[in-house]
């Protein structure tokens, strides 16, 4: 029965927005953090640098961020329309940037408890080679952030904004950063240690590129819970729906939900009160250019009689 015709007012819900290239150029992330990780890890063991070991532990949790950041990717891709998701799958790219910004949370944790140990016990360092196999990281992790950027492609904007949105993306970001931030600390630091002596100076960078780190960590933690928790929109997005709405004859919102199902994608339940009732696909074109509204459900409510007055 209707079976043509349901087919055409069926929603899809695939708002996972997923770049091929996003997950590509993780996974070269990826592979390329974790031979520099071993390397770190191995040479700051030999050479006694904490700097060099903190910063092959905090490459260790990125990896496994860049892991769940290729899974996110893969798995939204696979139940994109699986009807047991009641909005897609859209969310789990969110999730796999929040769960990255905890790994982020953690690694900073490490850094600081492990350079705080060895400011108060220090050990010999040598300098040299710890000095070689730091500045190897930080090439390593440039490279990744160009990668992850996409420099070496002329992306067009859709491309930039799906950037801006993909919070698996951005978090895989935020990661090489942290790396290429404690690179850069440890080279500093055993500079100043093979030069002035100031071999206090390894465990203190530590220190400071945990701190760093942990900004980093609650900034990309707080966008991505607030999403995950449908409380990230913006009152303007809210107050554009709410006067194309009002300002056609006597409408008034009764009620009104707007939330993310996607990184760039919104969905929308709005119960009107109206005199003079339309079909409801005259709400939904009068809306439809505002925001990215992707899935619309439309309660229409006739006021009869006395007139009706809707607190505001």
């Amino acid at each position: 029965m209707h079976t043509k015709t349901l087919e055409t007012f069926k929603h899809h819900h695939d708002y996972a927005v997923i770049e091929k290239k996003s997950e590509q150029r993780t996974l070269l992330v990826l592979i390329l953090t974790a031979i520099t990780m071993v390397v770190e890890l191995i040479a700051g063991k030999l050479f006694g640098s904490m700097s060099l070991q903190a910063d092959g532990w905090h490459m260790g949790t990125h990896v496994a961020a860049f892991f769940i950041a290729v899974f996110a990717y893969r798995y939204a891709k696979k139940h994109a329309r699986n009807p047991a998701f009641t909005f897609g799958t859209g969310k789990v790219i969110v999730l796999g940037g929040f769960a990255s910004a905890v790994a982020l949370a953690v690694v900073a944790v490490m850094m600081a408890f492990e350079s705080s140990h060895r400011l108060v016990h220090p050990q010999e360092i040598h300098f040299d080679e710890a000095i070689a196999v730091a500045i190897l990281g930080l090439i390593v992790n440039l490279v990744c952030a160009v990668i992850l950027q996409g420099k070496h492609h002329h992306h067009d904007e859709s491309e930039q904004t799906h950037h801006h949105h993909d919070h698996n993306i951005k978090a895989a970001y935020y990661h090489v950063l942290a790396d290429a931030l404690t690179s850069l600390l440890a080279i500093i630091a055993l500079f100043a240690g093979k030069f002035f002596g100031w071999n206090w100076l390894d465990p203190l960078m530590g220190i400071a590129g945990a701190l760093v780190i942990t900004h980093w960590a609650y900034g990309l933690q707080k966008e991505t819970s607030l999403i995950l928790l449908d409380s990230s929109i913006e009152e303007n997005k809210k107050s554009a729906i709410k006067e194309k709405i009002e300002s056609d004859s006597d409408n008034r919102i009764s009620d009104f939900h707007l939330w993310k199902v996607g990184p760039d994608d919104y969905a929308a339940i709005i119960s009107l009160v109206t005199h003079y009732p339309k079909p409801t696909e005259h709400y939904k074109k009068l809306i439809k250019n505002t925001s990215k509204l992707s899935h619309i459900t439309i309660e229409i409510n006739q006021c009869s009689g006395e007139p009706c007055i809707v607190q505001q």
